[in-house]
């Protein structure tokens, strides 16, 4: 039923930001989420949405397989990533730092999430897909938390 329920929510949306933690869930197969990150790489691939990320992810991504020095993950997610289908990076230039620092000061978000919520903004983006209701006080996309289809 809840995978349904998120399945429905995403196809109201064409382009979907997606915040690091649905990458984290589906790269360790949390038991509690992997079937919502299934659904959302398997409709990212078939191009149901168009995902957009900021390159704040992959920084976040790549901090545990650099300090644990596992140098060929690293190389398998850089790979991985880089050529997903219907994902598009964006890294934040003057415009975007602009966007974050206001939507920090009016929402109260910490750096590294009003870098990702101006991703989304700056890219049209409809909906956000997080775990972190904090997006909630932004009110230019929805957002769609994982906790609430579990």
């Amino acid at each position: 039923m809840a995978i349904a329920e998120l399945r429905a929510a995403l196809r109201e949306h064409r382009r979907i930001a997606l915040d690091t933690c649905v990458f984290i869930y589906q790269w360790e197969a949390n038991p509690r989420y992997s079937p919502l990150t299934d659904l959302i790489f398997s409709s990212l691939e078939r191009g149901d949405f168009t995902a957009i990320i900021s390159t704040v992810t992959m920084t976040e991504l790549l901090v545990h397989p650099y300090q644990q020095q596992d140098l060929a993950r690293v190389h398998d997610l850089i790979a991985l990533l880089s050529e997903y289908p219907n994902l598009v990076w964006l890294a934040p230039d003057l415009e975007m730092a602009a966007r974050a620092a206001e939507l920090r000061a009016q929402h109260r978000l910490q750096t590294p999430d009003a870098l990702q919520a101006a991703a989304a903004v700056y890219a049209n983006a409809s909906a956000l897909v997080t775990n972190d209701p904090m997006f909630r006080r932004v009110p230019e996309f929805e957002v769609l938390i994982l906790d609430d289809y579990v």
